[in-house]
Order: C-alpha cells, then structure tokens, then sequence
C-alpha cells in the first residue's frame, strides 16, 4: 500500500504515540488507532448519541455512530482517489464525534454556557480529552495513546488560548499551519455527510417536503435528475435517488477540485502540505451549492419548531444536571470524582458529556423526579 500513496500522502506516524509503544503486528499504526476507537466505551455509546432527533425519536434516524461510519466511508472513498492513507481517514472520521454531549449541537451550546466561566467546552477538545485521558482500558496509559496524526485529525478547531496547552497537537494553530491532507478530506467528509443525510432525515421525519426542497439547487437539480431518468418511482426512492446522487456529485467535485488545487500548489512532503493554505476543498460553484442548501436546513430543519421544543428540553436538562452536580459533588458516582480533571466543574462536564440521551434523561429523573425514589 505504501508503494501506491503519493508522496505528500501520511506514512508512518512521524509524531508518534505520548507513551512509546511497540510496532504493531499484522496491522499499521493507523490501523490499530482505528481498532482502539471501534474497540473503545466512547465509541459504542456515539450509539445513543443524537444526530439531530433524539434517539429514542425513531429507529431509522442518524445516530453519531451511524454518521461516524458514513464519514469514514466518504472520506476512505475520496483518501483512495487521492492515493493517500485510507487507514489514518477513517481513524480520524470514526474518532471525529467521540467527545460530543448528548442531544448533539443543543446539548453542546448548554453544556459550553455552563461551562464559561471555567473555560468552556467544545466537543472537538472533548473528543481528545477523550481518546488522551478519558478512556480506561490500558494498563499501561490513560486514554488510547493514539498516534500525532490522529489527535491532530480529530481537533478541526482549537482557540489559541486552548492550542497553547496542547504541546505538539496544538501547535498548528499557533503557527497557522494546516494538518495533513488526509486530516482536511475527514473534515469535508463530515460535512457532505450530514448536509445530505439531514436532508434524507428531514423528510422522512415529515419536517421537510419535497417541495420546498425543490427551491434549493443542489437538490432540486438532482431531483429532476431522478423524475426524468425514473419516472412512476415511488417518494421514498425518489429521495434516496436523489440523495446518494448529491452526494456522488459533491464528492466527484471535491476530488477534482483538490487535483487542480495538489497540481498548483506542487506539494512533495507532507510538511510541504501543512504549509500551504488548505487543499481539499469544493469548487466555488459547490461552495456556493453547499452554503445554500446549509442556509436551507438552518432556516426549515433545525429551526423548525418541533426540533426547537425538543432542543430546549434537552437544553434544560443539560443546564439542570450540571447545576445539580457542580452545587453538590455528592450527587456524581464516586467514579467521576476520581478523574484527572482540573476542577470539579470540568469533571462534571466530562461525565455529563459521556452521557447517552436516554442516560441524561434518566440521570436528570433520577435526580428531579419524585416518583423515581
């Protein structure tokens, strides 16, 4: 496989792992990264994680395990176009989610609110914290002692303030450098997936119709795509058709688009890509298409008002559990309190962060609701 990567690809982990390890056998290092994070608690709970209905809305909804997985199979489909390392894109697309609270971005605003005056919390950090000290499942480390190139995939975003306490991995930030190409083509796969997946689950929870879909070009294009090459198909075909077309369409222009991008900037070394300005990237005219139909789930799905009640609900229960543990540690199973967290605030910030919906729900019962004494 190393024969057949360019050379600007990733290889071998350059960066290492934070606690020296012996080479792995059968596998590559980026391959028994992927196995640690299939293998890990935060993994397995991304189950029960919402995507944007809450879990227990429907069975046929995203969850963030089955939006990790979409992303990981985008991103190695656009990483073995490019000849670049297939392994270390699907590590960082599976391990991308694993810091996200419970009821996705409303459970993440919530719970960063509560968290201001202690330095805040975003899940992209979170997702480290997780796989550097969280997870407990080695003797010989905390966290899973993942390789450089796959912390430095995982945290898309970081202030200066937070990059200047991460050593190595933060560096970048402070430095205004790029992470490697096979970093940038797992964060574009992140975004073809959930634009196109919300759209597929919009309209089968009945938020959307088709018909306001038709308004916006990306879609309604491929729409008429579908109608003219399929006529007499049945709705729920129609959508999927013409989902899995959009994203085909906006993974064929990523592709091209990063080919024009590799051949002007002329990259030789991996370190030639971190310095240049981002290379995977849309074409100006899917950028155009992307933002509209962002603008369109914005503005129709997420602001609906049926998702709206539910934020909110998920919001409070966030606010309240955080008020709950942070007034009185006795509350948190003595678990929690033993974790290497700073202050008591951030300890309850990971253990609400950990939770699963129907966890919350339950803990917040548990804690407010008479009946359940």
């Amino acid at each position: 496989m190393a024969d057949a990567l360019a050379s600007y690809a990733v290889r071998a982990s350059a960066g290492g792992r934070l606690v020296a390890e012996a080479p792995p056998v059968g596998r590559s290092e980026f391959q028994r990264d992927r196995d640690r994070i299939i293998h890990s608690a935060a993994f397995r709970r991304l189950e029960y994680k919402t995507q944007v209905f809450v879990n227990h809305e429907g069975d046929l909804f995203r969850t963030r395990l089955t939006h990790s997985i979409e992303v990981a199979q985008i991103a190695r489909s656009i990483s073995r176009h490019l000849r670049l390392n297939e392994d270390l894109v699907e590590a960082i697309s599976l391990a991308h989610d694993l810091g996200h609270t419970p009821f996705g971005h409303a459970g993440q605003e919530a719970l960063n609110d509560c968290m201001q005056t202690h330095g805040g919390f975003e899940h992209n950090l979170q997702s480290l914290r997780v796989v550097d000290l969280l997870e407990e499942r080695y003797a010989a480390f905390d966290g899973l002692n993942l390789c450089f190139e796959t912390r430095e995939g995982i945290l898309k975003h970081c202030s200066p303030a937070h990059a200047a306490q991460l050593g190595e991995v933060g560096a970048r930030f402070l430095a205004g450098r790029r992470p490697s190409l096979e970093a940038q083509i797992a964060n574009l796969a992140d975004e073809i997936a959930y634009n196109n997946h919300d759209v597929d689950d919009g309209l089968r929870s009945g938020l959307l119709t088709l018909e306001q879909l038709a308004e916006v070009g990306l879609f309604a294009s491929h729409l008429a795509q579908v109608r003219d090459a399929c006529p007499g198909l049945v709705e729920r075909r129609v959508v999927h058709e013409t989902v899995r077309r959009m994203i085909n369409t906006q993974i064929t222009d990523l592709i091209r688009q990063t080919e024009i991008n590799i051949r002007a900037a002329k990259p030789e070394t991996v370190d030639d890509v971190r310095a240049c300005p981002a290379l995977v990237a849309f074409s100006p005219q899917m950028q155009a298409a992307n933002s509209e139909l962002k603008h369109f789930l914005r503005a129709n799905l997420y602001r609906h008002y049926r998702v709206m009640r539910m934020s909110a609900k998920a919001q409070r229960i966030i606010r309240e559990l955080f008020a709950a543990f942070d007034g009185d540690p006795r509350l948190l199973p003595s678990t929690v309190r033993t974790r290497g967290a700073d202050t008591l605030a951030r300890a309850v910030a990971d253990y609400i962060a950990g939770m699963t919906d129907r966890y919350a729900i339950r803990e917040h019962r548990r804690i407010f609701a008479i009946e359940a004494l």
